[in-house]
């Protein structure tokens, strides 16, 4: 799939769920409602986002300095932004990365701890979520028994991490074997033709290289960049805090009653299941999703013009702020080179 495909497929599904959504629960009593919002808690949504990508901007840097390298506030700002244009165009919003290794490439970061520091960015929220998600259907038993289809999706979630902490675990522990099985892999594209003969000695030394500094970055984490591990963990619980703490004051703007509690465990629930959505940035599936679940906290006539407004505080006006990044700064082209799967060495040796 191409970046442009990915975004239009992504754009499409977003409305086409939102038109449903809106033709299916909007009432007079919405509009009232809305009409009727107080527009200083609007405000407050607002400023909970860019509270939020500060915060993420922040664990960005502190990570990047627990590698013993530096990047400036604006840059993790700007890393922010490409991971949400990243995310949304990639099934299962796995399309950050690429993007923030090749900007931390061009600052001097290696490759090999490009791919380790947004590794870990992204397994903090994880790991985060692994333990609010049973804290909240502790919370609230009912959200697990209100539905087989949150049960099993949640239960698959589950395994899908820990299969994951298992092979990063493994690339940790056994970089040996992960360079051998890495050198196999390039002997047989070179057996098929795949690769010139010529070139396979260098992606060895390449992956040797990339591999040593993948390593190197998470000895360091948990060594002499331990202080600022710990600050990316705590910027990454404000970080969701203030995403979590959107719908409330949205449901307080028009007057409608919530238990904070309740909904912070439903919006960890339901972000913990959108990782693992095959749509573009779950697109579609997180409009129409969101407001199954809003409506467990609110009326329906409520919850689908809701699902609509978090969204568009908590994505699409960081989705937005990301194309204009990734095009002003990476470049269109480049960023379909990158998504279609060439290095970010690669890349800057062909932009010269």
């Amino acid at each position: 799939m191409s970046l442009r495909k990915g975004l239009v497929i992504f754009i499409l599904l977003a409305f086409g769920a939102n038109a449903i959504i809106l033709s299916k629960s909007v009432t007079s009593e919405t509009i009232t409602s809305l009409l009727g919002a107080d527009k200083t808690f609007l405000l407050a949504a607002l400023g909970l986002t860019l509270a939020a990508w500060c915060c993420d901007a922040g664990r960005f840097c502190a990570l990047v300095r627990a590698a013993h390298e530096n990047v400036s506030f604006k840059w993790g700002i700007a890393l922010t932004w490409l991971h949400y244009f990243g995310c949304a165009v990639t099934p299962m919003q796995s399309g950050g990365g690429p993007f923030q290794v090749y900007v931390l490439y061009k600052k001097g970061i290696p490759i090999g701890k490009g791919i380790a520091i947004t590794l870990i960015r992204t397994m903090l929220t994880v790991l985060i979520l692994s333990f609010v998600v049973p804290a909240a259907f502790f919370i609230d038993p009912d959200l697990m028994d209100s539905s087989p289809f949150i049960r099993g999706v949640v239960t698959y979630v589950f395994a899908v991490i820990f299969c994951t902490w298992l092979l990063i675990a493994y690339t940790i522990l056994r970089p040996r074997s992960v360079k051998r099985v890495g050198k196999v892999f390039l002997l047989w594209l070179r057996k098929l033709k795949i690769l010139p003969p010529d070139k396979v000695k260098g992606y060895i030394q390449w992956l040797d290289r990339e591999m040593d500094n993948y390593n190197l970055n998470f000895r360091l984490a948990f060594s002499s960049g331990f202080g600022y591990s710990i600050a990316a963990v705590l910027l990454s619980v404000l970080h969701l805090l203030c995403v979590f703490s959107v719908l409330p004051v949205l449901m307080y703007s028009v007057g409608l009653p919530f238990n904070f509690a309740q909904t912070l465990a439903t919006q960890a629930i339901f972000m913990f299941v959108l990782y693992f959505i095959p749509t573009p940035g779950a697109s579609g599936v997180a409009e129409s999703g969101g407001a199954i679940l809003f409506g467990t906290l609110m009326p329906w006539n409520m919850a689908g013009i809701m699902s609509i407004i978090w969204r568009f505080f908590t994505e699409y006006i960081s989705i937005f702020m990301g194309v204009i990044t990734a095009v002003r700064l990476v470049g269109w082209g480049v960023t379909e080179d990158l998504h279609k799967g060439a290095s970010p060495e690669e890349e800057v040796k062909l932009k010269g």
